[in-house]
């Protein structure tokens, strides 16, 4: 482990073509890394388009295994450029059982582990519960030559139970993929209000934790696919960023542009800030047993 990283992530707009989109993440990859990136972060199923706009049997052809193509590639580029990836791909296990998941690659091009997308949506745009199967390996951090990661998809960003124990499991950073964005029919103040909870609730994690946190979104406008009204689709709000462990902000994107973000994490400050906010002393864990149920009746 070091005290001190170079982290990259990478926000882009997709386009329909899968090959393109791979070419262009592997280009970022490069470009970060001749700027001193040492850990780099994709955003959510950055192979294509967000396809859970609608249910759709035939996207379910956008599927690969785990090896397959798209983790050759980018597990020789890991170890072309030494260093950390944390990609995200639409896994098929077996036919008709897809995942929604995050795969790290070490500096030496190995998988050092992979995450399966635990909290699946399901609401008007985001018909995530038709293609992905809820993830069956828990919230457990992956180890790699620059130290645990706390790796999550998107959805999961907004369950604080999630965050805790992949803290509690000795996770050094929370990454979070994602692929989230506004309804264009949606008035401008409850667009600004959807996109600060966002970005609160996941400030919030680093400062419970005391741990840095890294959100990879995507831009631009994605059509849904069966409308006719040409409005009809999500506008991917960007603000990718990353912050310390009190939640401040070390780098933040703008909502519309392409960009590489770059910051350095002293992974030693979560060591300070947890000696002076000891939230983890401090839990009360023999009065939180209601936790384990679904709702307090």
């Amino acid at each position: 482990m070091t005290n001190t990283l170079n982290v990259a992530v990478i926000q882009q707009r997709n386009s329909a073509t899968v090959e393109d989109n791979l070419t262009k993440c592997l280009a970022n990859i490069e470009q970060a890394a001749k700027q001193g990136a040492q850990l780099i972060v994709l955003q959510e199923l950055h192979n294509s388009l967000y396809f859970c706009q609608q249910e759709d049997v035939d996207q379910f052809d956008l599927a690969e295994t785990i090896p397959g193509p798209s983790t050759d590639k980018l597990g020789q580029l890991a170890a072309k450029l030494g260093v950390v990836i944390v990609s995200s791909l639409f896994e098929k296990r077996a036919e008709g059982l897809y995942h929604n998941t995050a795969v790290v690659f070490d500096t030496d091009g190995s998988m050092a582990g992979q995450y399966r997308k635990m909290h699946i949506p399901d609401d008007p745009g985001f018909y995530e519960k038709f293609y992905f199967t809820p993830g069956d390996q828990g919230f457990e951090p992956i180890e790699t030559s620059l130290g645990k990661l706390g790796v999550m998809v998107c959805w999961d960003q907004w369950f604080p139970e999630g965050a805790r124990l992949m803290a509690m499991a000795g996770a050094q950073l929370l990454i979070y993929p994602t692929a989230i964005g506004w309804d264009l029919f949606d008035e401008q103040d409850e667009q600004q209000r959807q996109l600060d909870a966002w970005i609160t609730i996941q400030r919030s994690h680093a400062v419970a934790n005391g741990v840095p946190v890294l959100s990879a979104n995507r831009v631009g406008f994605e059509a849904d696919p069966k409308a006719t009204d040409a409005k009809h689709g999500i506008e991917f709000w960007g603000n990718s960023f990353i912050t310390g462990p009190q939640g401040e902000f070390l780098a933040h994107a703008q909502h519309q542009d392409e960009e590489i973000l770059h910051a350095q994490v002293n992974l030693s400050r979560s060591t300070d800030v947890r000696r002076i906010w000891p939230y983890l002393r401090d839990r009360r864990i023999d009065h939180y047993q209601d936790l384990t149920k679904l709702y307090r009746d």
